[in-house]
């Protein structure tokens, strides 16, 4: 809230040329503002305005109190201000007359037709936008919850060739109906004084920009006007890039795949990506930079870095639904939320327990709306809900593999999704990233299970008949027991992943689901190369009941994927590689 007041306060001295309506006699050409900012969940208003002798007054007034008592409060507000406005010397009151205490000025306020508004009625009901207060001879036209930014920030590090996307919060307004204005720096020509700043407006006026190469070493700045799309708009804000633009990688390895993904899919069919993008608490270690990664520029593995790649990447995707594993926390919240936002698609986070980092699932906003999240941790589930009751008395027979079950934070995400345009088409789509451990196959099979059995409680007894979507990083090959229980339907007690750690950790058990699924991307020579590892562990499974595949976007080629060695590098952001399918129902 004290964002929304500064900013307020930046713009209170600005007049507005409209007219106010009648109430006693004819009004000025110009008035000064009253912002109003009223809340129904809060208990209080706060209104601001700057009296004729130029202080600013800020007042918290009780949503339920009479109008007359905080018009009251301003009148005795304003006579003080007149009071200390007007001290002179003795002499000099005495001669104008100006002995003993200043006169409390007639104050009320009328709505915006001119009629009076009654002393009795509520602060909540009385403030309303384009009302007039007057106070004495002044005018003031009152601004009720007036379009405000409360953060408005760029990425710090900008690469020629690749969207920025700023962040933008605001209260009272929508970034989609903001106004943006980009600069560039303008440097002294003949080496002139630098403090001598100047900015050169550049044509773009949308909310991302792209800089172009001409761009390189020069500042950005960004002017951003709020609005709330019924011609309402606050006061502007500006914010400079913290550093200059810099030089673009090159040819990038998604680039190719761009080509067939230029423009979004028909309302008749869904575009899905599955990708886990790396998370920064992961790429950031010592261990990641000279054990797992030690082939990659120590400035790729920085988060400011692949953030340009990544935004990039997803964003020409133009996708449907985006389900993303390894999302650290911030980078969700300030920089692939804000970026994806700005091209139609809203963002759902589910964070992992006792984790940075964890899931986040975007879909278009004009193709689908959220009809319900029904996010669980799998430690967590297993242990609480009846749903699992029977998979939690067969694992009870295996103290040690349960003990590491139950130390696992993993976690799924499932939301329910309606389309738009024809209501009797829903989706449940489910993201997750099981366990990562080599040895771990019996621990992934425990966790598939919740997950499956999860799915079907949505998919079947909340939803019935409505087609999966089951995206993620399922770490499990091909010719895993996770794999193949998935879409199989079933797993035998004797599969040798129930031993996949030892005897010792054996862990015997019949499962089933009654979903038919398939890997929509088929199964790729790998989505995961790095140095030490290739394969193929991501996968978005779908219902071949209710969808089949349209297209399958081609993976880059191995001389792309191997042009820098492994992955991540300068010109790839994760060491995955995202999984993109054109979806239709049948």
């Amino acid at each position: 809230m004290w964002r929304w007041l500064r900013s307020a306060l930046r713009s209170l001295r600005g007049s507005l040329a409209a007219p106010p309506p009648g109430g006693g006699g004819r009004p000025p050409a110009t008035m000064e503002r009253a912002v109003v900012r009223c809340v129904p969940s809060e208990p209080k208003l706060s209104l601001r305005f700057v009296l004729p002798d130029g202080s600013a007054r800020h007042m918290q007034r009780d949503q339920a109190e009479p109008v007359g008592r905080a018009l009251a409060r301003i009148a005795t507000n304003a006579a003080k201000g007149h009071g200390k406005a007007g001290k002179k010397s003795k002499k000099a009151r005495a001669e104008d007359g100006a002995e003993g205490e200043a006169a409390v000025p007639a104050v009320r306020l009328f709505s915006r037709d001119g009629a009076a508004v009654a002393e009795e009625v509520p602060n909540a009901a009385a403030w309303q936008d384009g009302a007039v207060l007057h106070i004495g001879d002044a005018r003031y036209r009152v601004e009720r919850n007036p379009p405000a930014l409360t953060e408005l920030r760029l990425p710090r590090s900008l690469l020629a060739g690749f969207p920025v996307c700023p962040k933008v919060s605001a209260e009272f307004a929508a970034p989609q109906h903001c106004l943006f204005r980009w600069f560039r720096e303008q440097r002294p020509a003949g080496g002139g004084d630098p403090a001598a700043e100047a900015w050169v407006e550049t044509a773009a006026a949308e909310r991302v920009f792209t800089p172009s190469n001409a761009l390189v070493g020069l500042r950005l700045k960004l002017r951003c006007t709020p609005g709330d799309g019924e011609q309402r708009y606050g006061p502007a804000r500006e914010v400079e890039s913290s550093g200059p633009v810099e030089a673009g990688p090159g040819a990038c390895t998604f680039d190719a795949r761009h080509l067939y993904t230029k423009k979004v899919c028909g309302h008749g069919s869904v575009r899905a990506v599955s990708y886990n993008i790396l998370a920064d608490t992961y790429a950031q270690t010592e261990f990641s930079r000279t054990v797992l990664y030690p082939y990659c520029a120590p400035y790729a593995l920085e988060i400011d870095y692949r953030q340009n790649l990544l935004k990039k990447e997803l964003a020409g995707y133009c996708a449907d639904l985006i389900c993303l594993q390894e999302v650290d926390k911030s980078v969700f919240v300030d920089s692939l939320a804000p970026a994806l936002d700005a091209f139609g698609l809203e963002g759902l986070f589910r964070i992992k327990e006792k984790q940075h980092e964890g899931l986040a699932t975007f879909y278009r906003r004009d193709k689908f709306s959220l009809l319900s999240q029904h996010d669980i941790a799998f430690s967590e589930a297993l242990l609480s809900e009846p749903l699992h009751k029977e998979l939690c008395e067969q694992l009870a027979k295996y103290p040690l593999v349960q003990e590491k079950v139950l130390q696992r934070s993993s976690v799924l995400q499932v939301s329910v999704l309606q389309s738009t345009t024809d209501p009797s088409r829903k989706l449940c789509v489910a993201n997750t990233h099981l366990y990562w451990h080599p040895k771990g196959g019996n621990i992934r099979l425990i966790q598939i299970a919740v997950a499956m059995s999860h799915i079907k409680h949505v998919a079947c007894d909340l939803y019935p008949n409505v087609p999966v979507i089951f995206c993620g990083d399922f770490n499990s090959t091909p010719s895993s027991g996770t794999y193949g229980f998935i879409s199989s339907g079933g797993i035998a007690e004797d599969h040798e992943d129930w031993v996949s750690n030892g005897e010792e950790e054996r862990c015997s058990m019949s499962l089933s689901h009654p979903f038919e699924l398939i890997s929509a991307c088929g199964e790729p020579a790998y989505t995961n190369y790095v140095g030490g590892f290739h394969g193929c562990l991501d996968y978005i499974f779908i219902d071949k009941n209710a969808l089949e595949v349209e297209q399958v976007i081609p993976l880059p080629s191995h001389e792309e994927i191997t042009t820098h060695q492994a992955l991540p590098s300068v010109s790839h952001p994760s060491d995955h590689i995202a999984l993109i399918c054109d979806l239709k129902w049948k």
